[in-house]
């Protein structure tokens, strides 16, 4: 493989030289080419426009504006006519004179009265089989707002999971799994800050503001090389600019919570300002639940702030900064009618996210971007019971600064390069007791790391019908210290009772590292009008890992660096997909396959207690795993119903084997992993009579996911024990849901700057009970009597009202 990408880039070095040679001496000299360039904007609020088609009448040309709605169009000199087009939007021509490179900034207006509107993609029309990536999908927050919402919470995780190869464990659980991945196995990034909890409330709502996001893009098959750290695949989420003209206030009042958000010029068209809250008050919800809820505590808020700096067409300066805190503690009896014991545990969580980018627009060939980042999460839970008070803290802290270059030397290549470097702190969990507490204190030791990586990637285009992305990417793990280091008996299994020696190193002393090379390539072969066939390898790392014995992670759950003994997770994947547009792209077809290996994947031990492990690699074991699938989709673009339908095949299963007994899972043979739910079944319809109303219809189908029953009962000095044998071999009963929403909206043919909707919702329409767990009490009478755990049991409507002026 690595022979592969070496002949590709010498290929595209070759080509390059070629090209030159042919104005060396001797030969005769081309004739001159300049450059229309700048960028596409929406009229209304100056936010830049992706995807937008870029037709150059006169020559048969296409061009597509990149994320930040900037173009760059190489002609000989001349007169033209560019016809600028995107869905939602008003199609627009600019006739232009080249005679020397030319800035030009072009906006466009949004088509309000246009009923054929894309729902679930802001893409170009025929992006989707234009464009090189496969397993790529792009959402935005127009898109997003059509899907019927939880509780009147618009929520982009949840959006998620309509896409094909995306799931979740279960209904209200934090994360999303997707292609066979663990939660944490997802690179989530808020305007390029990693986010190390995606949730608030405990995985019902994301911790994206959706009056701040600009658009959501979900790498799963194709990640670039810019990216890595991750084994599964890349969420990139984009905060909208500033307005940079005028000043404007949007917000919403729902049951959950409510949002208000504010932006505007600080110094017009040169600095801007947004910022946005978000809280939820919801004590007042339980006071009316059942007596058993009463004294359930559920809030969150989060605050969202950018400020953009634009002294000139060359520089943009931008800062982002994010903050949120959780607090949950369920109520101490809110569980004793199921037999389940619980406590009155409080959770409290906090993120912090920061990033400043420079963006320097050298040239028409070259674009050098330069941001540092800051992202920090920290986790606390409490315990009030006084003989058994405590509070457990951890926490990860992650500072960053990355530099990327693009260079695009002519139509057919385009240079990307960029460097990396990371610092990891975590404090995996520090215990404090209480004041008259029987609790012992424990503190482990941080755990420290450089992450640096370094990456080069063409998008060369063959010719018309094939086109390639080749991209390579290095990265290595440096443990430091101040750290201790076991050492543990040869030939025998990592356990404290096997440790020989400890070493100790000094702070900032490196004791450990580990890397390798990350090969990515996408190829795209176009078959006609309208027909594409892709194909995609890639290979990611992951040096930082959730180490959990919970189905779903909780917020407190452990964070953990490869080291001596826990090796980095290395996913390799293989994919293949065709596509297919009608000719006047309202119908869409695609289906992909695809095979995964993932190397030294991970998985605790039977009987592991992780929390307050010393040492990690005492209580999870690593081995192999696979995980392959299909995923189709059907979309219906244009009309007054517009929708689309998705269905996934997938499997995911784990193998951890070993000479030794205890580092041995289901006996050394594979099985299904947590997250393993092999038929997914979604569909959505939105149908729209008029410009002022809609009204969606969402439908989900999936297998329910392993779990491990008690085989067998044995009584142990009079108490009942269950006896566990193979994991995850049975399964809850599969999940299904309808929800429905309608959408008021005012009449855009009534011109006024105050906008408002109401929108109204049922989640779970026909209340079918979901089990997100089944748990068994034990009884001499029978091996063991199950229980399903329902989280929404019954219909959940709800009511929102937002408003912008």
């Amino acid at each position: 493989m690595r022979f592969l990408y070496t002949l590709l880039f010498l290929l595209c070095l070759l080509n390059e030289i070629k090209a030159q040679s042919k104005a060396g001496p001797g030969s005769k000299t081309p004739s001159a080419t300049f450059s229309a360039t700048g960028y596409v904007r929406d009229a209304k609020t100056g936010k830049p426009i992706q995807g937008v088609n870029i037709v150059v009448l006169d020559v048969s040309k296409g061009y597509v504006t990149a994320k930040d709605g900037f173009y760059i169009v190489q002609l000989p000199p001349g007169n033209y006519i560019f016809r600028f087009s995107h869905i939602g939007y008003r199609a627009k021509q600019d006739t232009i004179t080249l005679q020397k490179t030319l800035f030009r900034e072009m906006t466009l207006e949004d088509d309000s009265k246009d009923l054929e509107e894309v729902v679930v993609t802001s893409e170009a029309p025929d992006r989707n089989v234009r464009k090189v990536e496969i397993g790529v999908s792009q959402l935005t927050i127009r898109s997003i707002r059509r899907i019927p919402p939880l509780m009147g919470e618009v929520d982009i995780v949840r959006s998620l999971l309509l896409l094909p190869g995306v799931t979740t464990v279960g209904e209200g659980a934090p994360g999303f799994n997707v292609r066979g991945g663990s939660a944490d196995q997802n690179l989530i990034l808020f305007d390029d800050a990693p986010v190390f909890n995606s949730s608030h409330l405990m995985g019902f709502f994301s911790v994206f503001n959706p009056d701040v996001v600009r658009d959501v893009t979900l790498n799963r098959g194709g990640v670039a090389a810019a990216f890595g750290g991750r084994a599964s695949s890349v969420l990139d989420v984009k905060i909208k600019e500033p307005d940079a003209e005028k000043w404007g206030v949007n917000g919403g009042i729902g049951i959950i919570s409510s949002r208000l958000g504010v932006e505007g010029p600080l110094i017009k068209n040169k600095l801007s300002f947004l910022a946005a809250v978000r809280a939820s008050f919801n004590d007042f919800l339980f006071k009316l639940a059942p007596p058993n809820l009463r004294g359930t505590t559920a809030n969150f808020y989060d605050i969202t702030t950018k400020f953009k700096y634009q002294p000139s067409e060359k520089h943009t300066v931008t800062f982002t900064g994010y903050v949120s805190t959780d607090v949950f503690k369920l109520a101490s009896d809110s569980l004793s009618g199921q037999e389940i014991n619980a406590s009155s545990t409080k959770f409290n969580y906090q993120t912090m996210m920061g990033s400043l980018h420079w963006n320097y627009f050298i040239n028409k060939q070259l674009n050098l971007s330069t941001a540092a980042i800051l992202s920090r999460y920290q986790a606390d839970l409490s315990s009030a019971d006084s003989s058994n008070a405590f509070q457990l803290k951890s926490g990860v802290w992650h500072r960053q600064l990355k530099t990327d270059l693009t260079y695009t030397p002519n139509e057919t290549h385009q240079w990307q390069a960029g460097l990396s470097a990371i610092d990891y702190s975590i404090q995996p969990n520090t215990r404090v007791p209480g004041p008259f507490s029987n609790v012992l204190p424990i503190d482990i030791a941080r755990e420290r790391a450089y992450e640096l990586a370094a990456y080069l990637q063409d998008e060369w285009k063959l010719n018309a019908d094939i086109s390639l992305i080749a991209g390579l990417r290095y990265s290595a793990l440096l443990n430091r210290g101040p750290a201790s280091v076991r050492t543990y008996q040869e030939n025998g299994p990592l356990q404290d009772e096997t440790v020989t020696s400890t070493q100790s190193y000094g702070a900032g002393k490196i004791y450990h590292s580990t890397g390798g090379l990350e090969p990515r390539l996408a190829v795209r072969w176009s078959l006609g009008e309208g027909k594409a066939v892709k194909a995609g390898y890639s290979r990611l790392r992951q040096y930082i890992q959730q180490v959990t014995n919970t189905t779903a992670a909780l917020p407190t759950s452990r964070w953990h660096l490869s080291d001596t003994y826990t090796k980095p997770v290395i996913a390799d994947q293989w994919s293949l997909g065709y596509f297919r547009n009608t000719a006047d792209n309202a119908i869409e077809v695609s289906g992909e396959v695809y095979y995964k290996t993932l190397t030294n994947a991970i998985d605790y031990r039977d009987g592991a207690e992780l929390q307050l492990a010393q040492a990690v690699e005492t209580q999870i074991v690593q081995g192999s795993g696979q995980a392959y699938g299909f995923e189709g989709l059907l979309r219906k673009n244009k009309g007054r119903w517009t929708g689309f339908m998705s269905y996934t095949y997938a499997r995911t299963f784990l193998t951890m084997n070993s000479p030794y007994a205890n580092e041995r899972v289901n006996s050394g043979s594979p099985y299904p992993a947590n997250y393993d739910k092999p038929h997914t079944l979604n569909a959505l319809a939105t149908h729209r009579p008029t410009a002022w109303f809609s009204m969606s219809l969402n439908f989900t189908f999936s297998t329910g996911r392993p779990t491990t029953q008690p085989a067998a009962i044995a009584r142990v000095a009079g108490v009942l024990v269950p006896i566990y044998l193979d994991r995850n071999q049975q399964r809850v009963p599969a999940y299904h849901r309808l929800d429905f929403s309608m959408t008021f909206e005012q009449n855009p043919a009534k011109k006024k700057r105050n906008q408002s909707s109401w929108v109204f919702s049922v989640y779970n329409v026909y209340a079918h009970k979901n089990a997100y767990s089944v748990f068994y009490k034990l009884s001499p009478a029978s091996a063991a009597d199950a229980y399903k755990l329902s989280i929404f049991g019954t219909a959940f409507p709800s009511l929102t009202y937002n408003f912008k002026f």
